[in-house]
């Protein structure tokens, strides 16, 4: 029987390294800040983005208390969606997020009627907390048809 080398996966499975000296990766300690500092960033990421699904959860419920509960009170699908390229979402600044959605009777999105109320309200940056209450009435014919 001749001699066959063996796969990539023996070597593995062996602990063989497969790959010369030459290709084996740097030392980790050489990459560690980099690497820290990467790990970190996207620690950032995640937190930013967990604040801002908060934000819009927030405000979700909070427009639902300030117009009447959920017997009375349904807001905009966006307000229900997730918040990436939510439309509802009109600023993220410094001081914080800005939501505007629409809202209606239970239904009213699926009945096609009109909504009767729009809701305007800033939220802190870490998402926990309403901050203003914008505005909150008759729908304004300046707010974006997207969030109705």
């Amino acid at each position: 029987m001749p001699f066959r080398p063996p796969t990539l996966w023996a070597l593995l499975l062996l602990g063989v390294a497969a790959l010369p000296a030459s290709a084996q990766p740097v030392p980790a300690a050489a990459d560690a800040p980099r690497t820290t500092r990467t790990l970190e960033r996207i620690d950032q990421i995640i937190g930013e983005a967990q604040a801002k699904q908060r934000a819009l959860n927030v405000a979700r419920e909070a427009g639902v208390k300030l117009n009447g509960g959920l017997t009375a009170y349904r807001p905009a699908r966006c307000m229900v969606e997730g918040i990436s390229n939510n439309p509802c979402l009109i600023s993220s600044t410094p001081s914080g997020f800005v939501f505007r959605f629409r809202g209606g009777v239970p239904g009213w999105e699926q009945e096609g009627t009109p909504p009767t109320v729009e809701t305007e309200l800033r939220v802190s940056r870490d998402g926990r907390t309403v901050l203003d209450v914008i505005y909150n009435g008759a729908p304004r014919p300046a707010a974006s048809a997207a969030s109705s």
